[in-house]
C-alpha cells in the first residue's frame, strides 16, 4: 500500500475529525451551560451557536435539535454503564452484576466524560432533566427503551430467552425503578455530587437484593 493510499491520524483527515470533535464538544458545553444557567425552554439554538461563534447551520450539522444536545451526555453515560455491565464477571447473578456495573460506572464517570464535558456540568444537566417537565418526559421514554436493552443483555448473560422468561425484564424493572427514585431524590437534595448519588444508589439497591437475588440457574 502506498503513502497516497493511507492517511495517518496526524494527516488532513485526522485534523478534520479533531476539528469536528472540538466544534461538537464546544457546542455541547455551550448548550449545557446555557440550559443549566437560564433554563432549557428559555435557551435558543441561536444563543448556543453564538456562544461558540458559529452559525445555526453548524449547530444542526451536529445536533438535530436542542433535545438531542440535552441528552448527548446521557447517551455517553448510558453507553458507559452498558459497557460496565458487559464486563462484569459471568459468575455474578443478575442483580449483583447490575449493582456492580452501576457503581463502577459512577466511579469512572469523570474519566468517561473528560473529553466531552466536565462531570460537574453533567451532574447539573442531570438535575435539570429531573426538574424540567419536557425533558423528564423524554427521559422516561428513553429509560423504557434502555430497560429493554439491559433486559436483553441480562438474558444473554444468563443464557435465557427474554421473550419466554420474564425474569430478566422483572429484575431490570426493579433495578430501573430504584434508579429513577434515586435520581429524583438526589435531584431534590442539596448535595449534587457524584459521591452523593453513588451512595444513595448503593443504599437503595441493597434494599431489593434480598428479595430478588435467589439463584436463577439450575
Amino acid at each position: 500500500m502506498t503513502d497516497q493510499q493511507t492517511v495517518p491520524a496526524s494527516g488532513p483527515a485526522g485534523l478534520r475529525e479533531r476539528k469536528k470533535r472540538r466544534t461538537r464538544d464546544a457546542l455541547l458545553r455551550a448548550a449545557l451551560l446555557l440550559f443549566t444557567s437560564q433554563g432549557y425552554e428559555e435557551t435558543t439554538v441561536d444563543e448556543i451557536a453564538d456562544a461558540v461563534e458559529v452559525s445555526q447551520r453548524t449547530f444542526f450539522r451536529y445536533f438535530a435539535n436542542k433535545e438531542e444536545a440535552a441528552f448527548a451526555v446521557q447517551d455517553l453515560v448510558e453507553s458507559h454503564f452498558l459497557a460496565a455491565l458487559r464486563s462484569r464477571p459471568a459468575a455474578e447473578g443478575p442483580l449483583e452484576a447490575l449493582r456492580g456495573a452501576v457503581l463502577a460506572a459512577w466511579d469512572t464517570v469523570d474519566e468517561a466524560l473528560s473529553d466531552a464535558v466536565p462531570v460537574d456540568l453533567y451532574m447539573r444537566t442531570y438535575r435539570l432533566i429531573e426538574s424540567t417537565p419536557a425533558l423528564l418526559a423524554v427521559h422516561l421514554r428513553r429509560s423504557t427503551e434502555l430497560e429493554e436493552r439491559i433486559a436483553r443483555l441480562v438474558a444473554e448473560r444468563e443464557g435465557l430467552d427474554v421473550e419466554a422468561d420474564p425474569r430478566p425484564r422483572v429484575a431490570v424493572a426493579a433495578f430501573s425503578g430504584v434508579m429513577r427514585v434515586t435520581g429524583r431524590l438526589w435531584g431534590q437534595g442539596e448535595d449534587t455530587s457524584v459521591a452523593a448519588i453513588r451512595r444513595m444508589t448503593e443504599d437503595f439497591l441493597d434494599q431489593i437484593g434480598p428479595a430478588l437475588a435467589a439463584p436463577w440457574r439450575g
